[in-house]
């Protein structure tokens, strides 16, 4: 058994509820998302992402996306994979939902190079899908980083990203709209987005 296999082994999570129960001393909790934990190996770049055991098949899925963007920069590099965990570079930074959560501005920069990064993983033949405020970085030396490219096989059109844009350039970039926005807010507005309605009022509006 590899150290990254054996770094894996320690991480129990509940088969019931997905509850974290145990993970070895040298692993720091730093994400939980709707299939992994992410955890910090101490004194070292990287991290490691453990699926949950009825998500662990997306390890392979998503390894598999990671190799076809090697060598892109504004992705993560993978060092390691198993049947239920990927290792890949430790980014230090803010996500964009940290960023307005906590009045840093975004810069129109970072939405341009955001497009550019896109547009790479396109040229590759992937679509991507699920771009959300907390799969987008900026990190400490203020460059882009994406994660969480799971669903960049999938091959239904996914509009998030241009609804995101639409929302930056219409109101956030405006002076006097507000740069820090409390969570209760962003995740309100998470929750409405996902309704139809929504999305066609968002549709009907990049119209016009």
């Amino acid at each position: 058994m590899d150290a990254y296999q054996e770094l894996a082994s320690t991480v129990n999570i509940s088969n019931k509820n997905n509850r974290l129960l145990s993970y070895d001393d040298s692993l720091t909790l730093i994400g939980t998302g709707r299939s992994a934990y992410v955890f910090r190996i101490k004194e070292s770049d990287q991290a490691i992402k453990i699926f949950f055991p009825e998500f662990k098949h997306i390890a392979k899925e998503e390894t598999e996306i990671y190799l076809k963007l090697k060598g892109i920069s504004y992705f993560p590099t993978i060092y390691a994979f198993g049947e239920n965990y990927i290792v890949m570079d430790y980014i230090q930074g803010r996500t964009l939902f940290e960023c307005v959560n906590d009045g840093v501005a975004i810069k129109e920069s970072h939405v341009r190079e955001i497009d550019y990064a896109l547009a790479l993983a396109a040229e590759r033949g992937l679509n991507p899908s699920d771009i959300h405020l907390r799969n987008l970085f900026v990190t400490t030396n203020d460059e882009v980083k994406l994660i969480d490219v799971a669903r960049f096989n999938q091959t239904k059109n996914c509009s998030q990203w241009d609804d995101l844009k639409y929302v930056y350039h219409r109101f956030y970039s405006k002076r006097m709209f507000p740069k820090k926005i409390p969570t209760v807010i962003l995740n309100t507005f998470a929750y409405f987005y996902r309704k139809p309605i929504i999305t066609k009022a968002f549709n009907l509006a990049k119209t016009k």
